[in-house]
């Protein structure tokens, strides 16, 4: 099985730690990969947008990205995060992570440029020009002010080493869409933890999670009752993850789940500006949900306090 056929399942929009001084906790790094790993995840996605990669610099990135390839040693693929407004930084970096090892790659539209569908579709033929990895389209309108439209999502599935998308527009209709103009060798993630189970009744292949960075085990346990159609089981997972995923998206992510693997003691709760620790009463709210959800013992509360 190639890697591009493992792209399946749960992939974690993994978090980057800092410390204190903003430098890359490493340390804690490894220890979320092998957390992430070793409870079921199917692949990591490093430097994305969840990661701040956009607060961090190119070596940095490619940092990450190392990181992440030295202690996954195989055991699942790693997807790189590349995208953004300049298309000739971006095929810079997806030779970087070719180079570093990397089996996919992960590119969000351009934001603030607005290019046109047809601009669209040359950026990402550009992108995959540049390349032998496979490429993840990633439409997150919401966030970009760009949306990947169906028709264009099923000429760029028409380019070879184009080999899916994160849907995360919130549009049903439009993954659905999108869904029904390319075959099944097209793989469709959603963007969402809230859709994995209806995007994976579309034909989706799987989730790309910011939850499961917290919840590893439990949102894989979703994702593969989805996709593999054990519908009963997977409402009940879903019924039991929905007021957690809320709470981690209380305020704009990644927020509140860095603020909740520091509740548990995985890292330490720093955020590069211009983003800023959590509101003090969505703080107490997300604390109480986790609490609830079994998430936070009181061992783990005390230890962080």
């Amino acid at each position: 099985m190639t890697n591009i056929d493992r792209l399946r399942g749960c992939g974690t929009a993994i978090v980057t730690p800092f410390r204190k001084d903003e430098s890359i906790d490493e340390v804690a790094f490894r220890r979320l990969v092998n957390f992430q790993l070793d409870n079921g995840v199917d692949f990591i996605v490093a430097c994305g947008t969840t990661g701040e990669s956009v607060t961090m610099s190119d070596d940095e990135q490619a940092r990450v990205v190392e990181l992440t390839i030295e202690e996954s040693k195989g055991r699942a693929p790693v997807v790189a995060g590349a995208g953004g407004y300049n298309t000739r930084e971006v095929l810079e970096k997806v030779r970087r992570y070719e180079h570093l090892g990397a089996d996919a790659i992960l590119s969000v539209t351009p934001y603030y440029n607005k290019p046109t569908q047809e601009g669209l579709y040359q950026h990402y033929r550009a992108i995959a020009d540049s390349t032998k990895l496979p490429i993840i389209l990633y439409s997150v309108q919401s966030r970009t002010a760009c949306n990947i439209e169906p028709a264009t999502v099923a000429r760029l599935a028409g380019i070879e080493n184009i080999a899916g998308i994160k849907e995360a527009s919130g549009n049903i209709s439009q993954i659905a869409e999108i869904a029904s103009l390319v075959d099944e060798s097209f793989k469709i993630f959603a963007g969402d933890d809230m859709v994995a189970l209806p995007v994976a009744a579309l034909g989706g292949v799987g989730v790309v999670s910011v939850a499961s960075n917290l919840l590893p085990r439990q949102v894989s346990d979703l994702c593969h009752a989805s996709v593999e159609g054990r519908l009963d089981e997977a409402r009940q997972l879903n019924r039991q993850l929905t007021p957690v995923i809320k709470a981690l998206f209380i305020e704009s992510n990644p927020i509140p789940v860095k603020a909740a693997l520091a509740m548990t003691g995985m890292i330490e709760e720093i955020y590069r500006l211009p983003l800023t620790p959590m509101n003090p009463s969505n703080r107490a709210k997300l604390e109480q949900v986790l609490t609830e959800a079994g998430v936070l013992t009181r061992a783990s509360k005390q230890a962080t306090s």
